[in-house]
């Protein structure tokens, strides 16, 4: 059984795009590296074709992924009206009198850096579920850090 890949809409459209990229693009430029170095002689001490071809063969692993995860995308839909936390919500937190908005999207997506967060992380699981106001604490490192959910969009 294939597994399933949560994605919102708009990172199915980035997968889409990227997936292009190195269809178009990357695909043909490294194939043309490689029969660049490949004319030139002897190729077990030819540094070029060796990096081409590693690199050859990580965008050809990555666009398998990519179709694998588009192949097996679920696309997110929110359906809560604001009411509870749900996969593609955004929510407001405080958490140690500091401000945070993340949304939860699925982990292919996940990027803290950009305030989305994985539904499979300690943070985003916790909030699954929860509503406007409720208070909860995830384990940390550091300890126990309460969270509040200040508003739901």
């Amino acid at each position: 059984m294939s597994k399933k890949y949560l994605l919102t809409s708009e990172g199915l459209v980035k997968l889409n795009e990227e997936l292009k990229e190195l269809i178009n693009n990357k695909r043909p430029d490294v194939i043309e590296r490689i029969r660049e170095a490949a004319s030139h002689g002897d190729l077990s001490e030819n540094a070029d074709y060796s990096q081409a071809r590693e690199e050859q063969s990580f965008i050809e692993g990555r666009i398998q992924e990519i179709e694998d995860i588009i192949k097996n995308a679920e696309i997110i839909t929110t359906t809560s009206h604001g009411n509870t936390v749900s996969i593609g919500t955004t929510v407001s937190i405080k958490a140690n009198g500091n401000g945070k908005k993340y949304t939860i999207v699925g982990s292919n997506e996940a990027n803290p850096k950009e305030g989305k967060i994985s539904n499979e992380s300690a943070v985003g699981k916790s909030l699954l579920g929860r509503k406007v106001g409720e208070k909860f604490k995830v384990a940390a490192p550091a300890g126990d850090i309460e969270y509040e959910i200040v508003s739901i969009e």
